[in-house]
C-alpha cells in the first residue's frame, strides 16, 4: 500500500517519551514482519527543581521533552516521514502534568513542516515523585481498585496538591500523563483521551468496569473535571490537525499507551516466556491466562501487581524500584570516595572497572540487599549488607554481591517456584543495565533455572508502532 507522501510502503511512527530520553522509530511492513526502518532518541536532560515539594519532589519540564521529541523527528528522513499513516505514543506511566486545554501547545513552522511548543503547561510531576508520604497516603480515601495506591501517581499527586497547594490547580482544566498530552496537542483534543493502561496507573481507577472511581473522589472533594475520558489501547485516539515535522495532515494517532506494556508488547512472542527488564528500575513480568481478571481490591503486601496489557490481557509483573540506579548509586559513591581521597576519577571510567573486578570473583558469603529506594509495597524498606567477612572486602566482591543482590531482589517478589507453576520456559532478558554489566548477566543466569535469551530488544518505541500496526 502506497502513501499519499510518495512511492514506497507506508510507514508507523512509534514515539516513547521515556524517564531520560525519548526515542521515535519507523516501522514498515515486509513480507517477512515488521521492520524497524529508522530510529533516533535524545536526552530530556528535563529534570527541574520541584518548589513546592523540594526535597522529595521530582519534576521536569515539559518544554525539554518537546524540544527532544522535536530534535528527535527532524532528525529522521523526511521522505519517509511523509509515508507516516498512524502513530503509536507511549511514555512514563503514573505521572501527572496539567495543561489549558485551549493553550497547550503553539505551533509554528520550523524546518521541514510545522511543529508545536509548550506552552501553558504545567512541569511533569513523575513516577519517581516522593512527595506522597506513607501517612499523607493512608489520609486518603480507598481507592475500589486492584492497584495499591503510591506516591508518584497521578491522582495521588492532585490530591497532594488539593491539600497543600489548592490555587496550583485553578490554573488548569485538563490533566495527563505526558503521552496523553501529547496525543491531546497532535489531535487538538478538548477533553483528553486516556488508555486503560495510563488510568491503571493514576490509582482511583477500576479496570474491571474501566471507569474511574469517581464517587469516592467526588465526596472526597476531588477536581474531577481533570480526569480524562478513558479508552481501550490499541483504539485511536484522533487525527493530526495539521502537518507534523513532514507526517501528512490527517495521520491516525492511537490512545497514549504505557511504556512498560510497549516494551513487552516488543518482545514477548509466546505465554512461556517471562520477561526480565532491568534498565532505572527492574521488572520480571509474566502473562497471565486468557479470560484472568484481577482481585476487587490489592493486597497491599503483594510485591506483584497485575497491569492492563492488550485485548483484555494481564501482565503479572514484579515491578522494583531499584534496578541500574542502584549501581549508578554505587559508581557515585566510590567516585566520591576517592575525590574525598583527594583523587579525581570519572564515573564513567569506574563502570567498566568494577565490572572487570567482579567478573574476577565468585559468588561468596557477602550479601547484599540493594533496595536504597525502597519497593512500593515496602516503602520504607532500605538497604543492607550482611554476611561481611574479612577476605571478602574487595571492590570486586562487593560489586559481584550487589548484582547477585539486584537479581535476588527480583526472584524474591516473583519466585522462581511461582514462574515454574504459570508454564514459564524461558526468560528474555533486555534493558541497558543488562546488556552492559556482564556480571549481571551471569547472576541472572545463576539464580534462574530457565534458558535465558538476550537481544530480544525490549523497546517502547517499537512497541507503540507495532501496536498501531495490528490495529490498522
Amino acid at each position: 500500500m502506497a502513501a499519499a507522501g510518495g512511492p514506497g510502503p507506508t510507514c508507523v511512527l512509534g514515539i516513547d517519551l521515556g524517564t531520560t530520553s525519548v526515542k521515535a522509530a519507523l516501522v514498515t511492513g515486509t513480507e517477512r514482519g515488521l521492520a524497524l526502518a529508522q530510529s533516533c532518541s535524545r536526552e530530556t536532560q528535563a529534570y527541574s527543581d520541584s518548589l513546592g515539594a523540594a526535597p522529595q519532589g521530582m519534576e521536569q519540564d515539559v518544554q525539554k521533552i518537546i524540544k527532544a521529541l522535536n530534535e528527535c523527528l527532524a532528525a529522521l528522513p523526511q521522505q519517509q516521514l511523509q509515508r507516516v499513516t498512524h502513530i503509536g505514543i507511549s511514555g512514563q506511566m503514573h505521572g501527572v502534568v496539567f495543561w489549558k486545554s485551549d493553550k497547550g501547545c503553539r505551533w509554528s513552522e520550523s524546518g521541514p513542516g510545522p511543529a508545536f511548543e509548550a506552552e501553558q503547561v504545567s512541569p511533569l510531576v513523575t513516577w519517581q515523585d516522593g512527595r506522597c508520604s506513607p501517612t499523607f497516603l493512608a489520609s486518603l480515601p480507598l481507592p475500589q481498585s486492584h492497584v495499591s495506591l503510591a506516591t508518584g501517581f497521578g491522582c495521588a499527586t492532585v490530591y497532594w496538591y488539593l491539600k497543600n497547594s489548592p490555587d496550583f490547580l485553578k490554573a488548569y482544566d485538563a490533566a495527563g500523563t505526558i503521552q496523553d498530552y501529547v496525543v491531546a496537542m497532535l489531535c487538538d483534543l478538548k477533553k483528553p483521551l486516556m488508555s486503560v493502561q495510563n488510568a491503571a496507573s493514576w490509582g482511583y481507577f477500576n479496570c474491571r468496569n474501566k471507569s474511574w472511581n469517581t464517587d469516592i473522589l467526588k465526596k472526597s472533594g476531588f477536581p474531577v473535571h481533570l480526569l480524562p475520558e478513558v479508552g481501550d489501547p490499541g483504539s485511536i485516539a484522533g487525527r493530526t490537525t495539521c502537518a507534523w515535522h513532514g507526517i501528512p495532515k490527517g495521520a491516525k494517532v492511537g490512545i497514549a499507551l504505557a511504556d512498560f506494556q510497549c516494551s513487552v508488547y516488543s518482545c514477548l512472542t509466546e505465554r512461556t516466556d517471562a520477561v526480565l527488564n532491568i534498565s532505572t528500575s527492574a521488572q520480571l513480568t509474566i502473562s497471565m491466562p486468557l479470560g484472568f481478571q484481577p482481585p476487587e481490591a490489592p493486597d497491599p503486601s503483594s510485591a506483584v501487581t497485575y497491569f492492563p496489557y492488550f485485548n483484555g490481557d494481564y501482565l503479572a509483573v514484579a515491578a522494583s524500584l531499584n534496578g541500574g540506579n542502584v549501581l549508578a548509586t554505587f559508581v557515585g559513591m566510590v567516585a566520591q570516595w576517592a575525590q574525598e581521597l583527594g583523587f579525581q576519577v570519572e564515573e564513567s571510567a569506574i563502570y567498566p572497572r568494577i565490572i572487570q573486578a567482579a567478573l574476577a570473583q565468585k559468588p561468596s558469603k557477602l550479601s547484599v540487599h540493594p533496595t536504597l529506594f525502597g519497593e512500593r509495597h515496602l516503602p520504607e524498606l532500605l538497604a543492607s549488607v550482611s554476611g561481611i567477612g574479612a577476605s571478602e572486602l574487595s571492590l570486586g566482591h562487593v560489586t559481584r554481591a550487589l548484582c547477585c543482590g539486584l537479581v535476588e531482589n527480583l526472584c524474591s517478589m516473583l519466585p522462581v517456584q511461582h514462574l515454574e507453576e504459570m508454564g514459564v520456559r524461558r526468560i528474555l532478558g533486555s534493558g541497558s543495565a543488562l546488556a552492559r554489566n556482564e556480571v549481571l548477566r551471569q547472576e541472572v543466569e545463576r539464580i534462574f533455572p530457565f534458558p535465558v535469551v538476550y537481544g530480544k530488544d525490549v523497546d517502547s518505541a517499537v512497541g507503540a508502532a507495532m501496536v498501531m500496526f495490528h490495529s490498522k
